[in-house]
């Protein structure tokens, strides 16, 4: 039976961690072409906090770290969203969600009832989906699944067929199809030296194994206490993010220059990284929680022919290829650690603290 009424955490405003409140909600019906998923787990990632705190305002300029518990009063909440938008408060959040599909919507096949699923976070449309205004995100845009139960259109729903658990699966949905739409936009080669910066996070970690399954040697930055970790999944390399000199430490560990960087740390590392780079090297970044205000030398980019791109909105079928690399078992799942839902909070904590390798998630 699906009960009328459901356990959610709910943002109720940008600010501090008290802005999350675990409360009743109605259990959300499914629409025409959507599906009802009862939540298995639910992971974490930085849009989380990013939102929580409108970090994403342009009017902010701090580091995101120090808005860990805290809001940024500058910043102006219409233009708090990763597209630039507001948020329709209270909004339940979470984009990483593992589940079980429980009933359908009208025109969905009543058979999916049972199926497991993961939810694919974009919520693409048709056409332009480069077009921020015509794509959403899951847990951003709609409610997402820090809550008993979810709904979602039923395309967004992938069906998997895994060992793994709920809580381990919930580690893919966010970190991975961010991390496969930077490398894509890199377009690695077999061979190729790759140096990944934030290599112990839920991008990070992601990167080095899929740069491997594409024949690449990776360098990977970040504290020496995780670097056995971090050379299990593949690295071949661990540099110590505070390293006095980091072009020269990845140069050294490269032999030489390198031809691709991929960035989830920003300011603090960017012209070390683009330093770093050979003549034609390409850099792509999917974030910057360490600053986002970095000083640029214009002659590295223009005399060394270099390719610089972002990586935000995942291209039309990134889910879908994750899932199917995560049922060969070519993707190892990295679960730090499981918080009941009701602690989304402390669970938050602990992400923002960056001790972990891989993903925290929370499960209702």
């Amino acid at each position: 039976m699906i009960p009328q009424m459901m356990k959610a955490v709910v943002l109720t405003g940008h600010g501090g961690l008290d802005k999350l409140v675990h409360t009743d909600m109605p259990t959300p019906q499914p629409d025409a072409e959507e599906v009802l998923i009862k939540v298995g787990a639910c992971g974490l990632n930085n849009t989380d906090i990013n939102t929580r705190t409108a970090w994403y305002s342009k009017s902010v300029d701090a580091v995101l770290g120090s808005g860990a518990a805290g809001g940024f009063d500058q910043a102006d909440a219409e233009d708090g969203s990763w597209g630039s938008g507001s948020l329709d408060f209270p909004v339940i959040q979470g984009a990483d969600v593992a589940g079980e599909i429980v009933a359908v919507g009208e025109g969905v096949d009543p058979a999916r009832v049972g199926q497991r699923v993961m939810i694919d976070p974009w919520l693409l449309g048709h056409g332009d989906w480069l077009n921020p205004e015509n794509s959403g995100y899951f847990g951003s845009e709609s409610h997402g699944g820090f809550a008993e139960y979810t709904k979602v259109r039923a395309a967004n729903a992938v069906a998997i067929n895994s060992p793994l658990s709920d809580a381990e699966l919930a580690t893919f949905p966010c970190a991975y199809t961010t991390a496969e739409n930077l490398i894509q936009r890199t377009a690695p080669r077999p061979g190729e030296i790759v140096v990944i910066t934030g290599a112990s996070g839920g991008v990070g970690s992601a990167a080095i194994q899929l740069c491997r399954l594409r024949g690449c040697k990776v360098i990977a930055v970040a504290s020496t206490s995780k670097a056995a970790l971090l050379q299990d999944l593949g690295a071949a390399k661990v540099i110590d993010r505070n390293a006095p000199d980091l072009e020269a430490a990845i140069r050294d560990a490269a032999q030489g220059p390198v031809d691709i960087a991929l960035d989830v740390v920003g300011a603090p590392m960017f012209m070390p990284l683009i330093n770093a780079l050979r003549q034609g090297g390409r850099y792509s970044t999917s974030g910057c929680i360490a600053g986002q205000m970095a000083q640029f030398d214009l002659r590295q980019l223009v005399y060394k022919d270099l390719q610089l791109t972002g990586a935000t909105i995942c291209p039309p079928g990134t889910m879908q290829r994750v899932v199917g690399m995560i049922e060969t078992g070519a993707l190892k799942p990295l679960l730090a650690a499981t918080y009941p839902l009701r602690d989304l909070a402390a669970a938050q904590e602990a992400f923002m603290a960056k001790t972990h390798v891989g993903n925290i998630v929370v499960a209702p």
